[in-house]
């Protein structure tokens, strides 16, 4: 893992008794949905899904998916999508870059690009880009749907073809774009978010 991803998660780590019991009860659903998954010899599939699949779905799925790697997870497989497509937000990309992972834009000039995203050179790459939650690459069947933002929960209250609905919830960073505090926001929204993935799959 990269070096300074590894001291970023390892703060993270230290910060569960952060994360309000209310909040642990729901994260402990979707790890109990991963375990009992695990135990039959099945794939563990997550989707993270949120409105427009740019900023908080896209922070879940790629922290979920290193949190499985560093607890020795095998079989976990995380997703993202909205009720709608539009781009993976530069400004949450940019967060996650500060946090110390490689992230790498394969075809910068489009709408909505691929972005290549690492946290080491051992490990795989996750391919991150806007899409709606039953699109490819995502599962249609057989699934947790990890409802990240009111207006999806709301606005989904049955997801076709998953085996779990929970929502766990996050403010939106978009409140502080283009103002001083966008940084900041952003950062704190990935931390929150790492913190509880982290956690999620500890508890597996």
């Amino acid at each position: 893992m990269f070096e300074k991803l590894e001291e970023y998660i390892d703060q993270r780590v230290g910060e569960y008794d952060l994360i309000p019991s209310d909040r642990k009860r729901d994260l402990e659903k979707v790890s109990a949905y991963v375990r009992n998954r695990l135990d039959q010899g099945n794939q563990a599939r997550l989707t993270f899904i949120c409105t427009h699949n740019s900023r908080r779905s896209h922070l879940s799925q790629i922290w979920a998916k290193i949190a499985a790697e560093h607890y020795g997870l095998e079989g976990v497989e995380t997703y993202s999508g909205g009720t709608e497509g539009t781009a993976f937000n530069p400004r949450a990309v940019e967060a996650l870059r500060r946090c110390g992972l490689s992230i790498v834009a394969r075809d910068p000039d489009t709408s909505n690009p691929i972005y290549q995203v690492q946290s080491s050179l051992a490990r795989p790459v996750q391919e991150c880009f806007s899409k709606v939650y039953d699109a490819p690459p995502n599962p249609e069947t057989d699934y947790c749907a990890v409802m990240t933002c009111t207006q999806a929960d709301e606005a989904c209250p049955v997801v076709i073809g998953c085996e779990l609905r929970v929502p766990i919830r996050y403010e939106d960073p978009k409140v502080a774009d283009d103002t001083p505090e966008e940084s900041k926001c952003y950062d704190e929204r990935s931390r929150q978010i790492c913190r509880e993935m982290f956690y999620m799959m500890s508890v597996v």
